[in-house]
């Protein structure tokens, strides 16, 4: 039986890819071995990899905020406070009752 293939694969660069947004398939096929010895042997670093992408991105969606872009305002807000696009009608009044209100 012939011994495994030794693979020379940097856990570096493995977090570097996986905070790029690469597939577990996509790492592997970058160091040429197959998924699943990435998967198995390299979770931390894929995991460690993909929360300092999210980090990154939602620095720069701060940053785009803090700029001024305006969808991006609204995009935060509605994830980061709560708010809603929704307006609320408290109470419908007939339109005879609105025209001749005021006379």
């Amino acid at each position: 039986m012939a011994r495994p293939k030794k693979y020379d694969i940097d856990k570096d660069q493995v977090e570097k890819l996986a905070a790029l947004g690469c597939t577990n398939t996509e790492i592997a096929s970058f160091f040429g071995c197959d998924e699943s010895l990435i998967s198995k042997s390299y979770s931390r670093n894929i995991t460690k990899g993909k929360e300092k992408g999210k980090i990154r991105l939602r620095q720069m969606q701060w940053k785009s905020a803090e700029r001024g872009s305006v969808p991006m305002l609204i995009w935060l807000g509605k994830q980061v406070l709560g708010q809603t696009d929704k307006q609320e009608i408290t109470e419908v009044k007939p339109i005879d009752e609105i025209i001749f209100d005021g006379i």
